[in-house]
């Protein structure tokens, strides 16, 4: 994992493995310790921020360079 650094100063971890594709480039898991035990969010590799965002049908989109992940659930009565 490399580390990186938040907007408030924290350090974060970053996942090489673990992530899902974006539009513009994975979204990797990032965690608040090296040993994996809370999940932090969610880092851009396409702007490298981790300023995401993500909905209840699992959306992830990056406030900062529009990179957008699908949704994992979907329900057809919405369409």
């Amino acid at each position: 994992m490399r580390s990186t650094v938040t907007e408030d100063g924290e350090t974060v971890y970053v996942s090489e493995t673990e992530g899902d594709r974006g539009s513009k480039g994975p979204f990797l898991v990032a965690y608040e310790s090296q040993d994996s035990d809370r999940r932090y969010g969610w880092f851009c590799t396409n702007c490298e921020s981790l300023d995401n965002a993500m909905d209840t049908m699992g959306r992830i989109r990056c406030n900062q360079c529009e990179n957008f992940r699908k949704p994992t659930e979907w329900d057809a009565a919405h369409e």
